[in-house]
């Protein structure tokens, strides 16, 4: 056989391949409508809430799988850039399928393997935190109580020691784990032993977490040497410290409100402590709020504006070029601080995306109350989509209060908003008052 005809009989017989790797390709290519898509959704649900196994769920998931690519290849409409209330196809699919996603992750286990993570870390706790005397006997009680739990649950003899050493505590609590995870429990066929379970280690957690640290009792024994509890006059709240925090405000010490924040660690105490340094807005505590504001803490960028100083600008103004979350109380903590070097930044913000924080931009340069933004004000007033920030442009130009911003205004005393027009007509009333 000649070399050419060998190369033509390869070639015959690659022909055969090809079209069977087009023909896979088209059928990859598929491309679902919108209404086979919600289909296959519904279906899905249907699977979903008839599922009662783990392998049922497995086949439920892989399905949600498919559709997610069925999704994605989809051929769907755009919605509308220029309306607000467009519906978006894609979207609201994707939408139902992540909330299919999470009800089957909803429905699945309870495993034994999640259980004896949450006992492990708990004995973790216990192996390396600093525990009083008293705290010590209370770890024993509840330890000796979740392992005779587990010894009636899974029917096991744990002899672990149990005493009031924090070790064999530790011990007590690993050699349970082990009985757990050793016992072989199935998601499905022993799913109420595995309720009982989890329930017996959420206990040992709250019985951990409740009982008595060293850095409790060193805390306040601290505080108690630097007077913090010295004007206590009564116990009506709990717990006491939170009185304490509450009466140096009253007396006006930021200095032990700070004492305070800086030595209390529960969420609890830190944000009384942040209220009262909010509301009392002195300027003794705005180093320790530049400080806070750098972590991106929100209460300590409001406290910062309600100081009212110069100096905590730079803490705050990067942060009005945010996500909404931080830029509203940096816009309003500028405006507060009242600093024209601050003008050009928040006018950017007239710009921005969320309506509220353009809202807020607009009244941040009221307050500052510089010239330079009646312009980027007078142009928000006449473009913006939004009646909010309409109305509130034309509120800032009235605080700027110059007869350019005023008269910026006087031309909406018959706008169709009710709150533009109003700022138009204290603009005109202005007009009227003869000068003095």
């Amino acid at each position: 056989m000649s070399d050419e005809e060998a190369e033509g009989e390869e070639t015959d017989a690659e022909e055969p391949a090809e079209e069977v790797e087009e023909a896979e390709t088209e059928e990859l290519e598929t491309v679902l409508s919108e209404e086979d898509i919600e289909a296959e959704l519904d279906e899905a649900e249907a699977e979903l809430e008839a599922a009662e196994t783990e392998a049922d769920l497995d086949e439920v998931e892989a399905k949600l799988d498919d559709i997610e690519g069925h999704i994605e290849n989809a051929d769907l409409p755009e919605p509308d850039e220029d309306d607000e209330d467009a519906e978006n196809p894609r979207e609201a699919l994707e939408d139902r399928l992540a909330d299919l996603r999470s009800e089957l992750e909803a429905q699945r286990g309870p495993y034994a393997e999640d259980v004896v993570e949450d006992v492990s870390e708990t004995g973790t706790t216990v192996e390396e935190t600093e525990w009083t005397d008293d705290g010590r006997e209370e770890l024993a009680e509840v330890v000796e109580a979740f392992v005779a739990d587990v010894e009636e649950i899974l029917d096991v003899d744990i002899t672990a020691p149990i005493s009031t050493d924090v070790d064999d505590l530790a011990g007590a609590i690993e050699d349970a784990a082990v009985e757990i995870g050793e016992a072989g429990l199935d998601p499905d066929e022993d799913a109420g032993t595995i309720a009982e379970l989890e329930e017996a280690a959420a206990d040992l957690e709250a019985g951990v977490e409740d009982a008595e640290e060293w850095d409790d009792l060193e805390t306040r024994e601290k505080l108690q040497a630097q007077g913090f509890y010295e004007h206590i006059d009564n116990t009506k709240d709990y717990p006491p410290e939170w009185h304490a925090v509450k009466t140096w405000e009253q007396r006006g010490r930021v200095d032990m409100v700070i004492l305070a924040l800086e030595n209390f660690q529960s969420n609890f105490m830190e944000e009384h402590c942040m209220e009262s340094l909010e509301r009392m807005g002195h300027p003794d505590a705005l180093e320790k709020m530049q400080e806070k504001a750098q972590r991106r803490d929100e209460a300590a960028i409001r406290t910062i504006g309600n100081i009212g100083e110069e100096e905590g600008l730079d803490a705050v103004l990067d942060y009005v070029d945010s996500d909404p979350g931080l830029a509203k109380p940096a816009l309003k903590a500028v405006g507060k601080i009242g600093s024209e070097e601050a003008t050009q930044d928040v006018a950017d913000q007239l710009e921005a995306d969320a309506s509220s924080v353009r809202s807020l931009a607009a009244r941040s340069l009221g307050l500052i109350g510089d010239t330079r933004a009646i312009e980027p004000l007078a142009d928000t007033l006449e473009n913006d989509e939004t009646d909010e920030v309409r109305a509130s442009a034309a509120w800032a130009l009235n605080q700027i209060g110059t007869e350019r911003a005023l008269e910026a205004v006087r031309a909406y005393d018959d706008d169709s908003v009710y709150l533009v027009q109003a700022e138009a007509e204290k603009a005109v009333e202005s007009q009227a008052e003869p000068t003095a």
